[in-house]
């Protein structure tokens, strides 16, 4: 088993369940522990704004019980980046974020705001939270990233994945090509490089021929195929196709 590459799991839509009826179950904290269990190597939360699901008293108890580490996404705005401080999770993934979309739709356009970008990823680093920028797979975006001095990239593979989908091997070879390219030139920047959106079994097998990709990080589909097969099972699966 290759323990170079790495598996994060995004539990936010475990918590969507939740809010649909209140009350405690399905269990955040539950999830987490059983995908660790399960062999992921981090958690993924977004906190969004509006608490569409998860809530700020979830990351505060994953961050007590989690002894692998916690990876937050967020909006760069100032009640966030004071949230991050005080809870101090291990990596903060910086995302754009529009209230009225059903998904983080996009990478962060890291070419607005560039003065308040850096300050804040400065200030997030100085209390020892690597940050993680996720970005559409550009060499622009990269070179941008490079002035901001952020720890690690993370790269929006949505686009390649719906191609994927819809069995159009031309066009998914060509974005595959594409995130190889950005991965390659990043990672000549010291930039770890992560990758995440809409990837399941075959998107992941895929990309996991990108030698400079280190970490996937998956969601929605895992949370999904856990109501025919169980979290643990389609936690392995995914460990099995990434690190052997």
């Amino acid at each position: 088993m290759n323990t170079s590459y790495r598996l994060g799991v995004n539990i936010d839509h475990v918590a969507t369940i939740r809010n649909a009826r209140g009350g405690m179950h399905p269990s955040i904290k539950k999830a987490a522990l059983e995908c660790i269990e399960a062999g992921a190597d981090s958690i993924t939360v977004h906190l969004r704004e509006d608490q569409r699901h998860i809530k700020p008293s979830d990351v505060v108890e994953l961050k007590k019980i989690l002894k692998k580490p916690l990876n937050l996404e967020m909006a760069l705005t100032r009640k966030m980046i004071n949230f991050a401080i005080k809870i101090r999770p291990a990596f903060v993934c910086i995302v754009p974020e529009n209230r009225k979309e059903l998904t983080t739709e996009g990478g962060l356009n890291l070419f607005n705001n560039f003065k308040y970008l850096k300050k804040n990823i400065q200030k997030l680093q100085s209390y020892n939270i690597k940050v993680s920028l996720f970005i559409d797979p550009n060499l622009k975006n990269i070179k941008q990233a490079i002035k901001l001095n952020a720890n690690n990239i993370e790269l929006h593979t949505g686009t390649y994945c719906k191609i994927l989908e819809k069995s159009n091997k031309k066009k998914a070879l060509y974005e595959f090509n594409k995130i190889k390219k950005v991965a390659k030139f990043a990672t000549k920047n010291n930039f770890g490089i992560h990758c995440g959106h809409g990837l399941n079994y075959l998107s992941a097998k895929n990309l996991k021929k990108i030698k400079e990709i280190k970490e996937f990080n998956i969601g929605h589909f895992i949370i999904s195929d856990s109501i025919f097969y169980g979290l643990k099972t389609v936690v392995e699966k995914f460990i099995k196709i990434i690190k052997n």
